[in-house]
Order: structure tokens, then C-alpha cells, then sequence
């Protein structure tokens, strides 16, 4: 039976989507290297919820102005669930409106824990259901690129990010 790591990677790679994993400490240089500059970002531990994790030594600009946001090539934020049967990220709403962060940019980076990636919608949706109940919170189920065929051809970027691309923080490393 397939990990549901590797059902969760599968899938993102059949979206389209660039994945690559990390460590903790190596996490700066990842981001660093995944984003297309200007980039911006949410705090990390305001979406994935570890204080471990920062975005400081990156070229990421943290709670960006509306004008940084406008130019900005890249979004930075966590995701808080991985769903391994669609390649789907769960995106954590925050009161600095992180969900634009992710959807006005040319190209997305979600950062999301190993222990994170849920097996399938079902188990995901039941942990959600749990923290909602707990929080009356809400987020965004991203799955793949923005993409529309309402007016014939395929456009990307129509909704959302053209590029996605998933760092995956593995745990104990």
C-alpha cells in the first residue's frame, strides 16, 4: 500500500505542481530558493502554527502592504492539511487575510509538515470538522494551479496562482 507521503506527492506531481522536501533548519534556503522575487508572505506560525519555522532570512516581505501585495511574483504561506488523494492543501485563513497571499501572486509556495498529510478527504474533512467546531475558523481546499475552461481554452492564473510549489518539512530530520 502506497504512503500516504507518496499518494499526496503523486498527485500534486499529476497537477502540475513542483513539490520538494526540507528540513527544518534547512527551511529558509528552500523557500529562498523555491520563490521568484518580489516575494510575500504570511508568518509561518500563524498558518502551519510552529514557531520553529520562519520566513527571516528569506526574501519573503511578512505581512505585506496592499501595493507589495499587487507586485509581488510570489505568495508564501503554510498549509495546514495535505490531502494524499487529491493533492489537495488546505489553506488556513488568518485575521492578516492570508488567503490572498495566495491567490494574487503569479506563483504559490505552501509549506506544509509531514505529519500533516492526511490519507484522503475524508479524514481530512474530520479534522477540520473538529478545529472549526473548536474555532469557528475556515479555509481554502486548493487543489493544483488556478484553472478555468469557462471560455473555451484552458487559462491558468485565472482565480488563483499559475505555478504551485509544495516544500514539504519532514518530520525528524
Amino acid at each position: 500500500m502506497e504512503s500516504k507521503r507518496a499518494s499526496f506527492e503523486g498527485a500534486l506531481e499529476a497537477l502540475g505542481v513542483t513539490v520538494s522536501t526540507t528540513t527544518k533548519s534547512e527551511l529558509e534556503a528552500a523557500v529562498t530558493e523555491a520563490v521568484t522575487e518580489p516575494a510575500v508572505g504570511i508568518a509561518l506560525d500563524e498558518t502551519v502554527g510552529d514557531e520553529a519555522v520562519s520566513l527571516t532570512e528569506t526574501p519573503v516581505t511578512v505581512d505585506p502592504t496592499p501595493v507589495a501585495l499587487r507586485e509581488a511574483a510570489t505568495g508564501v504561506t503554510g498549509a495546514e492539511l495535505g490531502v494524499g488523494d487529491y493533492g489537495s492543501l488546505v489553506l488556513s485563513m488568518t485575521e492578516t487575510a492570508s488567503e490572498l497571499v495566495s491567490l494574487f501572486v503569479e506563483r504559490h509556495v505552501a509549506i506544509l509538515h509531514e505529519d500533516d498529510i492526511k490519507p484522503d478527504m475524508d479524514a481530512a474533512v474530520a479534522e477540520l470538522d473538529e478545529r472549526f467546531t473548536e474555532t469557528n475558523g475556515s479555509a481554502i481546499i486548493a487543489t493544483g494551479p488556478s484553472a478555468t475552461a469557462d471560455m473555451g481554452a484552458l487559462v491558468k492564473g485565472a482565480h488563483g496562482a499559475k505555478e504551485v510549489h509544495v516544500i514539504i518539512v519532514e518530520e525528524g530530520a
